[in-house]
């Protein structure tokens, strides 16, 4: 009876926190919702029929999903020369390597007109998450993601 319900209790505890941990940690990037500064660490709910913003256990912006008229994702792709100083400070060899790494972000941004009330906002996903993300606005909304790294105009 001890075993059984320790095996019940091992599976349970994973789900429940699971469960309880929804939503995607993102960084909001700027945009247009007034309560959050560019920077701040936000949490994004994509539910059925309506997106979510929430920072500190509060909503700060509720967009239905209907009203989203574009989203589009890029990444900012840049050297870590800062890494590279530092490291080569106790080893140049390892710091030559670190210099020729690169680093990337990415970010999605959002856009939506309800009515009268537009706005719109970017915000910078963790690697692991953007496709996810992406996916999961894609469905919600029935709008493709457009690629803004393609929309660029090279002279």
């Amino acid at each position: 009876m001890r075993k059984t319900f320790l095996a019940v209790l091992c599976l349970l505890l994973p789900l429940a926190s699971v469960a309880a941990e929804s939503g995607y940690n993102v960084k909001y990037d700027g945009g247009s919702v007034t309560n959050v500064k560019a920077g701040n660490d936000v949490k994004l709910f994509i539910e059925g029929n309506q997106i979510r913003i929430v920072r500190d256990k509060a909503d700060v912006a509720t967009i239905p999903a209907s009203s989203v008229t574009e989203i589009s994702y890029g990444q900012d792709v840049h050297r870590r020369v800062g890494t590279a100083v530092a490291v080569a400070v106790f080893s140049f060899g390892i710091g030559a390597l670190t210099a020729l790494s690169k680093s990337k972000k990415h970010f999605i941004g959002l856009t939506w007109a309800n009515g009268d009330a537009k706005g719109g906002f970017a915000m910078q996903c963790d690697k692991n998450d953007y496709r996810g993300i992406l996916a999961g606005l894609e469905g919600v909304t029935g709008k493709k993601a457009v690629d803004s790294d393609a929309l660029n105009v090279k002279n």
